[in-house]
């Protein structure tokens, strides 16, 4: 079991980081989380904005459609996406791109998963909408050319560090052992960060004594990579996850298992690990990086403007006993109390481009 092996890990060579953790327990390609099941669902442990309607990724194959007139019309086109979870968002995105003349021929899809279970899934529902498709594991494996690129809770979830003032220094958050027989995994204050206090985002770090603050390692080489990719050819990235719009401190890692949370500690390798993006660092860092960087823009709005009531209504006529149940799912996705503002959604552009769909140039 994966707590076998960390408590061995720690036991041998003390405490480890918080993203240590997170990484053992949902990546281990033996054991982890992602690596085991298919977490996604009603029926499983938490559910996205792609499985509560088709509207959702409908909406998001427009906007790729718009995106690659802005970015020319390239054929081929590398149609990107980060954690396709069960390639539902993508599916319902390339029948709306059938709309758009030339595009769907011009697609090439690539596909960031290191799941062999959710690779499987992937295959079985994108099947049918006869594309070109290959998995790869890393996003700077995918070909050469423009692209668009696009993520649903994807950086959430990826490894996270966390730091603690005390004193006037911030010093690192870890994960040991307490003293019981069964060695239960806790939190405990490890040595002072050092120069990597420069990762912290600026506005908090003044804060006060005892005050916890996340580190985001992971977004920030995301956001490399986009500038990268971007710089020797055009293109076009659309993030979407939860979180503040501005640095925060706080400790926001949670474990979610069956759609209830759980101790993060806990079990682990049996719930997902998640915590908020830190979308005010994310911008910044896109933008020295290079990229014009736009939002972050609430999901309620955008989907709104991007037309999801008319859509939903065309809906409702065609499946007149499932106007209620289409309701239900506009106001999951976009009522300020669901999921309307605490996700979000960013993105960077390529120098030159127009400013994308559902987004303002201020």
């Amino acid at each position: 079991m994966i707590a076998d092996r960390l408590r061995e890990r720690i036991a041998q060579g003390g405490p480890i980081s918080v993203a240590a953790f997170m990484t053992q327990a949902l990546f281990d390609p033996s054991e982890g989380f992602y690596a085991t099941k298919d977490p996604i669902g009603a029926g499983a442990d938490f559910i996205t904005a792609p499985e509560i309607s088709q509207m959702f990724g409908e909406l998001i194959g427009l906007w790729i459609a718009q995106s690659w007139l802005d970015l020319g019309k390239p054929d081929p086109l590398q149609l990107v996406e980060l954690g396709p979870g069960r390639g539902t968002m993508l599916a319902d995105a390339l029948r709306a791109c059938r709309a758009v003349p030339g595009l769907l021929p011009a697609i090439q899809v690539t596909l960031i998963e290191a799941s062999a279970a959710l690779k499987a899934v992937q295959a079985a529902t994108l099947g049918p909408s006869g594309a070109q498709i290959r998995w790869i594991d890393r996003l700077e494996n995918v070909p050469p050319g423009p692209s668009i690129i696009v993520g649903n809770e994807f950086l959430d979830c990826l490894p996270l560090r966390q730091a603690i003032r005390r004193d006037g220094r911030w010093h690192e958050r870890l994960i040991g052992l307490d003293n019981s027989d069964s060695g239960e995994f806790v939190f405990v204050l490890g040595p002072p960060l050092g120069p990597d206090e420069a990762l912290i985002p600026e506005r908090l770090r003044e804060a006060a004594d005892n005050s916890l603050v996340e580190l985001r390692p992971g977004d920030r080489q995301i956001v490399d990579l986009l500038s990268s990719r971007f710089a020797d050819h055009p293109g076009r990235a659309l993030l979407i996850d939860y979180g503040p719009a501005q640095s925060e401190p706080g400790d926001t890692l949670q474990a979610i298992r069956a759609h209830r949370k759980v101790p993060p500690l806990e079990q682990p390798g049996t719930a997902d690990l998640t915590a908020r993006v830190d979308f005010e660092s994310l911008t910044g860092c896109a933008r020295d990086g290079g990229l014009t960087a736009y939002g972050p823009v609430e999901q309620g709005p955008f989907l709104l403007g991007l037309g999801i009531e008319p859509r939903a209504a065309v809906l409702s006529q065609s499946k007149p006993g499932q106007r209620s149940v289409i309701a239900r799912q506009v106001w999951r996705l976009t009522d300020e109390q669901q999921m309307g503002s605490l996700f979000k959604l960013v993105c960077f552009d390529s120098p030159g481009l127009a400013t994308p769909p559902g987004f303002s140039a201020d």
